[in-house]
């Protein structure tokens, strides 16, 4: 049986390819544990200083397997409720590496919640984004945290309460995606954006995305100072002495990561 998620890294970039193309990459069990896994990879492996997640086929996911879900016995009501969810997708998807998500088509539910834990979304003109849970009586929990942090309120929440999908442009329109492209341009688009990011000092990248996202959950004076420590790690390494001389020298920098 083919692996469920394909994962390969070629010059310093990951690619993770969600590869159940026949469900239209529905996350079950396996599928939720085996991301976990790449994203760890990702994340230890020094060689791999970004990430490009994508789906095979049709879409990049429906979402949560809704049949495995319904497959398992649960109570009736809310008394005992134990809502099955596969690992609850996100768990364990924290990587200190850029990760780029490549919408290909639909990009549903859980999925989207997938695309939220990278830091770059671009999409096919094709691609359908959502949250339909609410329609199967499911929480769309963390893509409810995280959106709120991303997208204004009333685009937010008309898509989260209503569970319709949107198209491509409008995700874009609401910055729910950075750009849309044409569907025969989605990867070398991506990847010429990962090479790009791969080609800076990768301290300096992987501390820029540290403080924007710890920055979110700090007061401004808790910033500042979380930012001096952050700093004088970056500016006094190896890197940052070879990034000005490679200026004034007007070649290439040769960063080494340290």
């Amino acid at each position: 049986m083919a692996d469920i998620v394909l994962y390969e890294k070629r010059d310093h970039i990951a690619h993770v390819t969600l590869n159940r193309p026949e469900n239209l990459n529905a996350i079950n069990r396996a599928m939720s544990a085996r991301l976990a896994e790449a994203w760890r990879e990702m994340d230890t492996d020094p060689d791999v200083w970004v990430g490009i997640v994508t789906g095979a086929g049709r879409a990049f996911s429906a979402g949560a397997d809704l049949k495995e879900m319904g497959g398992h016995d649960r109570p009736r009501g809310l008394e005992g409720f134990r809502p099955w969810r596969p690992s609850n997708v996100t768990q364990g998807l924290e990587c200190s590496k850029p990760l780029i998500a490549a919408i290909n088509g639909y990009c549903l539910a859980g999925a989207l919640e997938v695309a939220l834990s990278c830091d770059l979304r671009i999409a096919s003109e094709k691609a359908q984004l959502g949250t339909p849970e609410v329609k199967w009586n499911v929480l769309h929990a963390y893509g409810a945290l995280k959106l709120s942090r991303f997208i204004p309120a009333a685009p937010a929440l008309q898509m989260l309460l209503t569970g319709e999908f949107i198209s491509a442009q409008d995700a874009l329109r609401i910055g729910l995606v950075g750009q849309v492209v044409p569907h025969e341009e989605l990867m070398p688009t991506v990847e010429r954006v990962a090479k790009r990011i791969s080609e800076n000092g990768q301290l300096a990248v992987r501390a820029t995305k540290d403080l924007f996202y710890r920055g979110m959950s700090m007061s401004w004076e808790e910033a500042l100072r979380y930012h001096v420590m952050v700093a004088n790690i970056v500016y006094t390494s190896e890197d940052a002495k070879e990034g000005p001389q490679a200026f004034a020298e007007k070649r290439t920098p040769e960063f080494k990561g340290r």
